[in-house]
């Protein structure tokens, strides 16, 4: 599992304009199972994803197909980590990393 840090680098004004293409590519990667939750830092400094992958790598590839990683508006920091006490309802989520 990965948990994927997003830091702005850009005025919010900036953001918001690529807001519509940004959610194209989390639904993208919703529906393909990848993604299991994200949204916005509070304050609103950047964002935040909790998501499913086999390798750091491939995390890597999907960030290349966020608008917000091709037209620079955001630094990305990648947390591996492996899952050893979650909530019951969580199950899910760890039977198929």
């Amino acid at each position: 599992m990965f948990i994927i840090s997003l830091t702005y680098k850009v005025s919010l004004e900036d953001v918001e304009r690529f807001i519509p293409e940004h959610n194209l590519f989390l639904d993208k990667y919703y529906s393909l199972g990848n993604f299991i939750t994200s949204g916005r830092k509070e304050p609103r400094t950047g964002g935040a994803i909790l998501a499913n992958a086999a390798s750091k790598q491939e995390i890597e590839e999907i960030i290349k197909e966020d608008p917000f990683y091709s037209h620079q508006i955001a630094d990305y920091d990648i947390i591996e980590f492996i899952p050893s006490k979650y909530n019951e309802h969580f199950k899910i989520f760890i039977q198929n990393s």
